[in-house]
C-alpha cells in the first residue's frame, strides 16, 4: 500500500510502464491495419486521400503504419522511427477524418496519438529489442 502513495519511482517501473504502453498501443493498432490489408483490393480505390496521392497509395501508407510499424512497436524494434508513421496516421485520422473532434468521434485516434507521442519522447524502455541491439 505504501508504494501507491509514494512519489518515488524506479527505472524498473518506468521500463515496465513503457513496455505495457508499447504492447497496448501497438497491439491494439495491429488489427486495424490487418483488416485494411485483407480488404485492400475492395476498399483502396475509395480510400480517403488527404495528400492527393491517390486512394491506393494512401491506404498502403496507412497499412504500413498500422500493421508493420505497430508490429515493430510491440517488439521494441526501431521504436522511435516506427512511431513517426503512426503519429502521422493518427494525426490525419484525428484532424482530417474526424475533423478534430477530440471529445467525440476522434477520441480513439487522440488516445493512440498521445500514446505514440509519449513513446517517441520517452523511447522504448529497457525491455525492448532496441536495447538488446544497442548493447
Amino acid at each position: 500500500m505504501k508504494k501507491l502513495f509514494t512519489t518515488k519511482y524506479s527505472d524498473r517501473s518506468i521500463s515496465l510502464s513503457l513496455l505495457l504502453l508499447r504492447l497496448a498501443v501497438g497491439g491494439l493498432m495491429i488489427p486495424h491495419g490487418y483488416k485494411k490489408l485483407l480488404n485492400f483490393a475492395n476498399k483502396s480505390s475509395g480510400f480517403t486521400d488527404p495528400f492527393g496521392i491517390g486512394g491506393p497509395a494512401s491506404m498502403s501508407m496507412v497499412i504500413f503504419a498500422e500493421f508493420f510499424c505497430a508490429g515493430l512497436l510491440v517488439l521494441g524494434l526501431l521504436t522511435r522511427l516506427a512511431t513517426i508513421p503512426l503519429i502521422i496516421t493518427m494525426s490525419v485520422a484525428l484532424f482530417i477524418a474526424h475533423k478534430g473532434q477530440i471529445f467525440g468521434d476522434g477520441e480513439t485516434a487522440a488516445l493512440f496519438l498521445a500514446g505514440y507521442l509519449i513513446i517517441l519522447l520517452a523511447g522504448p524502455g529497457k525491455i525492448s529489442a532496441d536495447r538488446l541491439i544497442g548493447k
